[in-house]
């Protein structure tokens, strides 16, 4: 039940930063007229931070304020790393599969989702010394 647990925080914090990211975006974007991509780069930025310390502080409890510059590092890495995956697994499902595009998305997003799950319990959040 713990792992159940656990898992609900995951999505729910996933949710929150992409909810954070896709509204920063908008809000930016529409009401005060940043480009778009400068937008992007603000809220993707943003719902970074909010990400990193929900993982961290919520989902995985881990307090540990020594490790938290290299957690984030390696954070940061992981997301960029999902980042390109995200895009060519979109690229491939939608211009070789022939998945619609936000579907495509759902896919890939969901896969990328479930691996960063375990990475981040195992590798980056882990309280194992």
């Amino acid at each position: 039940m713990k792992h159940f647990h656990s898992l609900f925080k995951y999505l729910v914090s996933g949710g929150s930063s992409a909810c954070a990211n896709l509204g920063i975006l908008y809000l930016l974007t529409e009401y005060a007229h940043v480009h778009y991509l400068q937008s992007a780069v603000l809220s993707f930025t943003v719902a970074f931070f909010i990400s990193f310390l929900l993982q961290k502080f919520w989902t995985f409890q881990d307090m540990r304020k020594e490790v938290i510059h290299q957690q984030m590092i390696w954070y940061l890495c992981l997301s960029l790393i999902n980042l390109l995956l995200n895009t060519l697994l979109i690229y491939i499902l939608v211009e070789y599969a022939h998945l619609w595009y936000l579907a495509a998305a759902v896919v890939s997003g969901a896969l990328l989702a479930v691996s960063n799950f375990f990475i981040y319990k195992h590798v980056i959040f882990t309280t194992e010394v």
